[in-house]
């Protein structure tokens, strides 16, 4: 294994006997990493419940006040591929610590800031190290784990972002209104620097057996096709659902007529719908990869469409959104596993890329579907963007099955 670490062997979609069988326990660095997402997870998204008390003290519009998340998932989407390359000659181990302390600083210094310049730059340090410890911990994750396990591993990891949805964004809005706005970060800052002790702890130092990766070996990877179509999944299943989610709220209160007090327990729903989602997806796509990233999709396509057909009545609506969590990313982890399988040699710019194709997706189709909400379709809008881009995923999923069929040997 290299210091980056070459190929993760035995494919995904092997049969039993030449993977092995599934270990019944995971690795405990495989719940560390979790925590490391859940901190990632939590920070992404806990803004939003603090935006007016962070708009009145840095003295911001609301709106102004909004760009501390664009800025964020433009680090995302810039910082995983960029800081996977950056940090290529470093040990994992190392990358994951050095990730989780600049994680840390940034929350001081949001903290601290009273300058919303600084505040955005600050954002998007954050994003960059969170982009690097993504990347980073789903190869780890899935090297731990064995082949036999690699997608139940990193649907682990991914829940731990999903648990965030659940536990902390609302946790952080909470200790907002008590402490004021810059206790979440604070509580942030000590719990990053927290984590670092146990990676430092739990990660097993790298082992250096082959050559020192290069930068252009590294980039030989994106000559894969196969690579490309599952990033090109991961845009538009991660698009789809959150492009409907993001303006989940107008349907609710405008369409389904439900009292607005009564959308955070909606909220929640679909974000326990999520964890369940990438836990069961992980542990299908183990078994069954092409199978369970062509059956999510097609579920969730049903599951828009069945939203936008009864989004006046308020009871399925809530019923359909608990199931769009569950259906809507439970394909995640496996193309998480394919994509970090396809770039052959160099597994950790593939998980890297992963992760920008999610966000970029998710910046994409939150902003078209944001400008249906003008349109003659309303709040039904945002719901109609997103079944038409889940149903795109079956485009790239179907061609990576058909692929891999003509690939197997008869």
């Amino acid at each position: 294994m290299t210091t980056r670490g070459g190929a993760l062997h035995a494919p995904a979609d092997a049969s039993a006997s030449d993977r092995g069988r599934p270990p019944t326990r995971l690795p405990l660095v495989v719940y560390v990493l979790a925590l490391g997402t859940f901190l990632m997870g939590t920070t992404e998204f806990v803004v939003a419940g603090l935006l007016p008390e962070i708009a009145g003290d840095v003295q911001v519009s609301v709106a102004r006040a909004g760009l501390l998340i664009t800025v964020f998932a433009l680090g995302m989407i810039v910082g995983a591929p960029l800081m996977a390359m950056l940090t290529l000659r470093l040990p994992q181990r190392l990358t994951l610590i050095l990730a989780l302390g600049v994680f840390a600083a940034g929350h001081v210094i949001v903290a601290l800031g009273s300058s919303f310049t600084l505040l955005l730059s600050a954002r998007f340090l954050t994003a960059l190290a969170t982009g690097a410890f993504w990347a980073v911990a789903n190869v780890v994750a899935t090297r731990a784990a064995g082949p036999a396990a690699s997608s139940r591993a990193l649907g682990v990891v991914g829940a731990g972002a999903m648990l965030a949805n659940v536990v902390g964004v609302p946790l952080g809005a909470f200790a907002g209104q008590l402490m004021g706005w810059r206790g979440p970060f604070w509580a942030l800052a000590v719990l990053g620097a927290a984590a670092m002790a146990l990676i430092a702890r739990q990660v097993p130092h790298d082992t250096d057996g082959g050559q020192a990766i290069s930068v252009r070996s590294e980039l030989a990877a994106l000559r894969s096709g196969r690579l490309w179509l599952a990033l090109a999944a991961c845009a538009t299943t991660t698009g789809g659902v959150l492009s409907t989610y993001t303006y989940i709220s107008p349907l609710l209160t405008d369409r389904a007529h439900l009292a607005a007090g009564l959308v955070p327990l909606v909220l929640v729903g679909f974000g326990l719908g999520a964890l369940g989602g990438f836990l069961v997806g992980g542990r299908l796509g183990d078994h069954r990869p092409h199978a369970t990233t062509i059956a999510a999709p097609a579920v969730t396509t049903v599951l828009l469409l069945a939203i936008c057909l009864l989004s006046t009545h308020a009871a399925p609506t809530v019923v359909l959104i608990a199931l769009l969590g569950l259906f809507g990313l439970g394909a995640n982890p496996v193309l998480i596993s394919l994509g970090v399988r396809f770039a052959g040699q160099a597994p950790t710019l593939g998980s890297a890329l992963t992760v920008s194709a999610f966000n970029l997706g998710t910046a994409i189709g939150s902003w078209i579907a944001g400008l249906t909400l003008d349109s003659s379709l309303g709040a039904t809008g945002p719901a109609v963007i997103g079944t038409v881009i889940a149903a795109l995923t079956l485009i790239p999923t179907i061609a990576i099955a058909c692929i891999q069929r003509r690939r197997s040997p008869a």
